[in-house]
């Protein structure tokens, strides 16, 4: 189908509606994308900014100016240049105000212009007075000196700047963020005597690589003091690519022993820190704080206190989790998308910006000092031609005197030109007395100087570039300041594990025979007084912290861990563990555990084999746990026994049979899973129809007594008398005496 548009008879316009729509939605996206989202190369503002400074400008709102209302600058921003919502244009005009939201701000504010903590707290135009800055004269100064070009309003009555001639890039001093159609840009502000040392290095060395540019412009500089942590390989890589990200971090000190955060990351708000750390101090997750308190004032606009609960609390660590679980620590995405001088938008590494904007800056001055040498041959002429009329005074007034049209017949008579003969006419008579001949020949001599002047600079590409360059570093002298975004490279935060977090309280966790469990606060407990299910009785206990893990045996030789805060409380009979965890079918639950992860324990199995395992091994997060030990067919776990240290220690080992063994627990290994080393020989004859079997463990220190308990019967085995039962491991022992061969446990 062709393109040209189908009419009817009545002169509508017919037109498929994919061809209409598609046509609508791409002039739609391209006048979002270049009429209002993106800021040119050239000022770095976007259409609403430059109308704005504009519009205040022209009011003759400068920065030594008495300050106006802002709603007449709005006024005559939608009136003049731009016909769209008024409180758009405001919030446009209130960003521009806010040194919390520009590094440079381009408008000085009077009034209630918002603060950090809500930026949006600002009052309305009618009420708010505003004026330009000194920093906006970089943009303006040059407007009226032939600089840029002009373009119709939108009704046609009045022109408007198409772009400002900016001395300095605004569009990295300032940045710019907006979403535009399918594409959008964030360009974070920088310092303006870094950006001027590097447009200077630049200027000299057109050849200079990324690298070195990014020695004198090396990271963004933020409004805030906070510290930028990125590290400087991904700066580099950002500048390189024009798309990254980078972390701002804030700043805290240490003041009689509390924390004190004086500045926060680019647009974070303190009062919303503080919300964030209450949600967590509220849930008891914050154990380590007693308080927090905001004491931010007009001296110290940023000022958020924490106390620690102690002097032993980790400060580094405590702030490590809130950079990594609050805005204390925030991302930023980089993408220097923007529209450049060829009117297209597109992303730009860092050379490439400075270069095209050292390109817009050169033509910006050639066409300033073009506009200035027309001015100053055009006043050179107009004085020539004074000066022939003043040599001729007689004769001029004779012709003005007695001429009906003067003008010509000057112009034929002294050979002058119009512009001559009208300024010569236009001139006062008191004006050609005989000391303005003095005076037309000074100023024509000065004219000449600066004649020579600039057409040497507008003919010399090497004087142009020092006219830049010398204007580039006064600027920056003038408006300059020392950066405030601290570069330091810190370790990434990390958040406290919820073992970290929880409070420190002492438990005591129940395990029944059933699998029931529950916790019981304090450590003097009597487990075996509590209610249980009918049916069910005690069968272990552990007593630990309620930041520590609680650790489960099943009699497979699997090992499961829970937080113990986690635990139901012991006023109820608790709830089975198999809600939570996954043991294997037919397993039953035989011990809980609690210790510090150093901790030592020995776990062994009825079949005669066993290892020492740390604590830290036991510990397994996933439902189904982790198998420990390996246990042989038809073999049980017996219940673990703590060793306390291995050196001059022995391990006894009593049989079903009644065989009792001592050798140097030292023998035994350190494993973190596994069947383990034989401790006792069995036998495989036995009473009924299982073998000898292992039946109780117990270690000795070096001059203990070892008891054995064999029903309500008690034999206690002196250091002297334990020398008879002796031997190497994995040997059988020797035989108890009579009535002590059913032996039901060891005690030391």
């Amino acid at each position: 189908m062709s393109d040209t548009p189908l009419y009817t008879a009545e002169g509508i316009e017919r037109r498929p509606l994919k061809d209409f729509t598609e046509k609508a939605y791409l002039d739609y996206s391209m006048y979002v994308i270049l009429d209002r989202a993106l800021p040119h190369l050239g000022d770095g503002l976007k259409p609403v900014q430059r109308r704005i400074l504009y519009a205040m400008s022209e009011l003759g709102l400068s920065a030594t100016a008495k300050f106006k209302k802002s709603a007449r600058t709005v006024g005559d921003v939608l009136g003049k240049f731009h016909p769209h919502g008024d409180s758009a244009c405001y919030e446009a005009m209130v960003l521009m105000a806010q040194p919390f939201s520009s590094r440079y701000p381009l408008i000085d504010g009077q009034g209630n212009w918002g603060s950090a903590d809500d930026p949006k707290s600002f009052a309305a135009m009618r009420y708010t007075e505003a004026r330009l800055t000194p920093y906006a004269e970089l943009l303006l100064t040059e407007a009226d000196q032939g600089t840029i070009d002009w373009q119709p309003n939108f009704d046609g009555t009045l022109e408007e700047p198409r772009l400002l001639p900016a001395r300095l890039p605004n569009i990295l001093l300032n940045g710019a963020s907006g979403i535009a159609v399918g594409m959008a840009t964030d360009i974070p502000p920088h310092n303006l005597r870094e950006v001027a040392r590097a447009c200077i290095h630049l200027l000299e060395h057109p050849d200079a690589a990324l690298e070195d540019l990014v020695r004198f412009l090396p990271a963004p500089d933020f409004p805030t003091e906070a510290e930028i942590i990125t590290p400087a390989a991904e700066l580099l890589a950002l500048y390189r690519t024009g798309t990254g990200s980078l972390k701002q971090r804030a700043r805290y000190s240490r003041e009689q022993g509390e924390i004190v955060i004086t500045a926060l990351p680019y647009q974070v708000s303190g009062s919303r820190v503080l919300e964030q750390i209450a949600a967590q101090f509220n849930a008891k997750k914050l154990p380590m704080i007693e308080d927090f308190r905001d004491e931010s004032d007009h001296e110290y606009p940023t000022r958020l206190v924490i106390v620690p609960r102690s002097n032993r609390v980790d400060v580094e660590r405590l702030m490590s989790h809130l950079f990594a679980t609050t805005d204390l620590e925030r991302s930023y995405r980089v993408n220097l998308n923007l529209i450049g001088l060829n009117g297209r938008p597109r992303v730009m590494n860092l050379r490439e910006i400075l270069t095209e904007w050292l390109i817009y800056r050169t033509e910006t001055v050639r066409r300033r000092l073009q506009h200035r040498l027309e001015k100053v041959l055009e006043r050179l002429h107009l004085l020539d031609g004074l000066l022939i009329a003043f040599l001729n005074l007689d004769e001029v007034i004779r012709i003005v005197r007695t001429e009906d049209e003067p003008r010509p017949v000057l112009m034929a008579h002294f050979g002058l030109s119009e512009p001559q003969a009208d300024f010569v006419l236009n001139t006062r008579l008191r004006q050609l007395a005989r000391l303005e001949e003095m005076k037309i020949r000074a100023e024509q001599s000065e004219l000449s100087v600066e004649r020579d002047q600039l057409q040497r600079l507008l003919g010399d590409e090497r004087a142009l570039k020092g006219l830049i360059r010398d204007e580039i570093a006064a600027d920056a002298e003038r408006y300059g300041d020392a950066r405030r975004s601290a570069l330091v490279e810190r370790a990434p935060a990390c958040a406290l594990d919820e073992t970290e977090l929880a409070p420190s309280e002492p438990l005591t966790v129940v395990l029944s025979e059933k699998g029931w469990v529950r916790a019981a606060k304090g450590h003097e407990v009597d487990a075996i007084a509590l209610n249980y299910r009918a049916g069910d009785a005690f069968l272990s206990l552990a007593r630990l912290r309620s930041n520590q893990p609680a650790v489960f045996l099943d009699s497979t030789g699997r090992s499961y861990a829970l937080p113990a805060h986690s635990l139901p409380s012991a006023r109820g009979q608790g709830e089975p563990l198999t809600g939570r965890l996954d043991p294997p079918p037919g397993a039953r639950f035989v011990a809980v555990l609690g210790d510090h992860p150093e901790a030592r324990y020995l776990l062994a199995s009825d079949a005669g084999y066993g290892f020492i395992v740390h604590f830290e091994e036991l510990i397994a997060k996933p439902k189904a746990g982790k198998a420990v030990l390996s246990l042989p067919e038809g073999a049980r776990l017996l219940e673990p026994v703590r060793v306390d240290a291995i050196e001059d220690a022995s391990l006894a080992a009593v049989t079903t049979s009644g065989h009792l063994l001592l050798f140097p627990l030292a023998e035994l290994p350190e494993m973190a899973r596994g069947k383990g080393n034989k401790i006792i020989g069995l036998s495989s004859r036995g009473t009924g129809n299982e073998g000898e079997r292992l039946i109780a463990l117990a270690v000795v220190r070096e001059g203990t007594t070892l008891t054995v308990l064999s029903g309500k019967r008690e034999l206690r085995l002196k250091p002297a008398d334990l020398a008879l039962y002796r031997g190497e491991r994995g040997r059988r022992g020797r035989l108890l005496p009579r009535g002590f061969q059913r032996v039901d446990g060891l005690r030391t």
